[in-house]
């Protein structure tokens, strides 16, 4: 099953110097969110590939109201619906931590401690209400982030696991 992140995909253009590219670095060096009109059109082009027709997990969208109508619009045009939604739960202070330790790694410059507060603030805003339109259709599943890669992985997994029906 492909993992598409929008991230990624704004980074590996960002890198190639693609128009786009040029586009989100000067969005995301100030600590914005690319706008959903780009989003939304990478995403169902990424969608639309073959590679996703027996599922796909989506990393980083949707992350507006916006893009929550959209991706509606897309799943429905293709006769598709969304299984669960995961949000991953952590402390802020560690997150601004985790993504400093992650940019000195990846070098990645528009992770300074700054941007990332920002984002975070963008984040509560913007992102955080969706949590409550997943959480009303019955799909939002909340999973503690903090811990080491295995036990969140685990935990993750665990989210999604088919649950088995109740004895009679």
């Amino acid at each position: 099953m492909p993992a598409i992140s929008t991230g990624d995909i704004f980074r590996a253009n960002i890198k190639g110097q693609t128009e786009l590219g040029k586009q989100v670095q000067a969005i995301t060096a100030s600590g914005g969110y690319v706008p959903d009109e780009i989003t939304n059109a990478i995403v169902e082009d990424r969608l639309a590939q073959g590679d996703c027709e027996q599922g796909f997990l989506l990393d980083g969208y949707p992350r507006t109201v916006g893009q929550v109508e959209a991706l509606d619009q897309m799943l429905e045009k293709a006769g598709r619906a969304i299984d669960h939604v995961l949000v991953l739960t952590v402390d802020t202070d560690a997150v601004v931590q985790r993504l400093l330790k992650r940019a000195e790694i990846e070098g990645r410059a528009d992770d300074t401690e700054e941007v990332i507060r920002e984002r975070m603030a963008i984040y509560a805003r913007e992102t955080e209400p969706l949590l409550e339109v997943y959480r009303r259709r019955g799909l939002l599943r909340e999973v503690s982030g903090m811990g080491e890669l295995d036990e969140v992985t685990e935990r993750l997994l665990g989210a999604v696991a088919p649950t088995e029906p109740a004895a009679r």
